[in-house]
């Protein structure tokens, strides 16, 4: 399905002197994969889209980041499926509630997993930082490009597959993304 992901994220903890999470997400961006691992064992493959443009870990670059990320928080916990969200708020309308021009858009659906770097200076600190570049898993409005790159720089998934996703994850679970 995707590439592996396993050595190159081990060898990343080791450089960081960091302890691996009993669950993580392996997010190949080639692949438009991401592979859930729970005690080394996969549990769930999933389509994603990354960036249209390419993988940067720079602000403003609108690519996906690279890297050792964790999820540092949970947004949207018992929204109903297809739930838009402004400002990591949901606006209580879903998307196929909203007028064509707003779905034009690339709309946060459903769920949101906000991602915070793990590597100073690579992705957290000044000028790089996923967290504050808003960097999240979320549904999309268009699942018609899951499996393509289409995002703004986070990784979208199906709406269902998101939600499935945010009820097995955790705060503090990592994330690699390469």
């Amino acid at each position: 399905m995707s590439l592996d992901l396993n050595q190159p994220y081990t060898h990343k903890l080791e450089a960081l002197n960091i302890k691996p999470s009993a669950r993580r997400l392996l997010v190949s961006i080639e692949g438009q994969t991401t592979e859930l691992f729970e005690n080394d064992q996969l549990v769930r493959a999933f389509r994603v889209s990354t960036s249209k443009n390419p993988p940067s870990n720079t602000e403003n670059s609108g690519g996906t980041p690279r890297g050792l990320h964790r999820i540092a928080q949970k947004i949207g916990h018992d929204a109903p499926l297809g739930s838009v969200f402004k400002g990591r708020v949901n606006l209580g309308q879903r998307f196929d509630e909203l007028g064509e021009e707003e779905q034009a858009t690339n709309l946060i659906t459903s769920r949101i997993l906000w991602l915070d770097g793990l590597e100073p200076g690579y992705n957290r600190g000044d000028g790089c930082d996923s967290f504050a570049r808003y960097i999240y898993f979320h549904g999309t409005n268009h699942e018609d490009k899951i499996g393509q790159p289409a995002s703004g720089g986070c990784i979208q998934l199906l709406n269902q597959e998101m939600v499935e996703l945010f009820e097995i994850v955790e705060e503090g679970d990592q994330v690699f993304i390469a």
